[in-house]
């Protein structure tokens, strides 16, 4: 089942992207560091749909980098027991374990 929900997470924005365009680097890394990935209490994170909001960044010491607390909306899918997928199988791979044997 597909699910909207607002999800947290804590962005390190290395120095090099600081600038006018700082917001838009942001929301781009967040993208490529969440979208696809699979989280056990959420689901699987099908595509970020807005940010909420962006807090004040942090300074790490020693290393320049900074940390944005941010607060995006998304579109999550997690399959429950019982429920019927419609799929299209487009790989098999050979399981080789003796105990199926």
């Amino acid at each position: 089942m597909f699910f909207h929900i607002v999800l947290e997470r804590n962005m390190q924005l290395h120095p090099r992207h600081f600038g006018r365009d700082i917001g838009d680097k942001l929301v781009s890394k967040l993208m490529k560091d969440v979208e696809g990935t699979c989280s056990g209490r959420h689901g699987f994170i099908v595509a970020i749909t807005g940010i909420e909001s962006v807090g004040k960044g942090l300074i790490r010491d020693g290393t320049g980098f900074v940390t944005f607390p941010v607060k995006y909306q998304c579109v999550v899918f997690r399959p429950f027991k019982g429920e019927i997928l419609e799929a299209v199988i487009t790989m098999v791979n050979k399981v080789s374990d003796s105990s199926l044997h």
